[in-house]
């Protein structure tokens, strides 16, 4: 029997072992894919609003969108975070983006 406590994935240990399982019986992933996933996932939804503003302002940007489109959009998308912040104006928004 495994000692789930001893027991790593990859290079790095994870405290998240159930989920790893879950996706390791449920998808064709490996184990260190599915912790790696778990971890991508983690770093996603940890990523402060500020960050996401900025991060959403420039991949957009570089698809050739224009600011009043940008930041109506990034104000779409905020609300579906998972966990949402206050609603920003437009006028925020650019606060964030550009001090």
């Amino acid at each position: 029997m495994l000692d789930r406590r001893n027991r790593s994935t990859d290079a790095n240990p994870t405290t998240h072992d159930d989920l790893v399982d879950h996706l390791v019986r449920s998808s064709p992933l490996g184990r260190g894919e599915a912790a790696r996933v778990v971890l991508d996932v983690l770093a996603y939804f940890d990523e402060s609003a500020e960050e996401f503003v900025r991060r959403r302002h420039r991949e957009l940007q570089s698809a050739g969108l224009t600011n009043p489109d940008i930041f109506e959009r990034i104000g779409a998308e905020l609300p579906h975070r998972a966990v949402a912040p206050p609603e920003l104006s437009p006028r925020q928004l650019r606060r964030i983006v550009y001090g």
